[in-house]
């Protein structure tokens, strides 16, 4: 038995996307995975809209806040295993050595901050979000990670990424 493989999601505001993705993995990881999210230029806020959707998707919501990378690179942070980036910005940007060399993969979607429309659109948006999401991740939870070797394990989390997101279901 493994102990739980910590993942951290990264985006530019960690207001939206990774923090969608932190816990949609909290639930879907089952004790296997401890999900983690931050920012490289953290908003300060979780998005309300983000809030508001994993309230009505069940998800605990107390715990989130807008954090920054930097809490994750010093003394003290949990090893992680993987890196995923979720937004184009932070995938661009140049990314920090993580200690003990984890695993990443770029897998970046719309930003549903940034959606433009009436608040019914916007709400979609961040509902659109969450299913590109959850659909990657229970790829990547479902990944046979003890038999897979470093280069496989590689190609598989970058296909997951490339993967074209789903069609929206509205």
């Amino acid at each position: 038995m493994h102990d739980p493989f910590n993942v951290l999601f990264l985006c530019t505001g960690n207001s939206a996307r990774s923090i969608l993705a932190e816990a949609i993995l909290t639930r879907e990881g089952q004790g296997r995975f401890r999900a983690f999210s931050a920012g490289s230029h953290p908003r300060g806020a979780v998005h309300p809209y983000a809030l508001d959707l994993l309230r009505k998707r069940s998800h605990k919501t107390d715990a989130f806040r807008s954090k920054s990378r930097h809490e994750f690179e010093g003394p003290g942070a949990p090893k992680l295993d993987f890196v995923f980036t979720v937004c184009d910005d932070a995938a661009g940007e140049a990314c920090p050595l993580w200690p003990g060399q984890p695993m990443t993969a770029h897998w970046g979607m719309p930003d549903p901050a940034a959606a433009e429309g009436n608040e019914a659109e916007r709400h979609l948006a961040f509902a659109d979000t969450y299913r590109m999401l959850r659909n990657r991740i229970s790829i990547f939870v479902n990944l046979p990670l003890a038999s897979l070797d470093r280069l496989a394990l590689q190609e598989r989390l970058a296909a997951i990424g490339a993967s074209p997101a789903p069609a929206p279901t509205h």
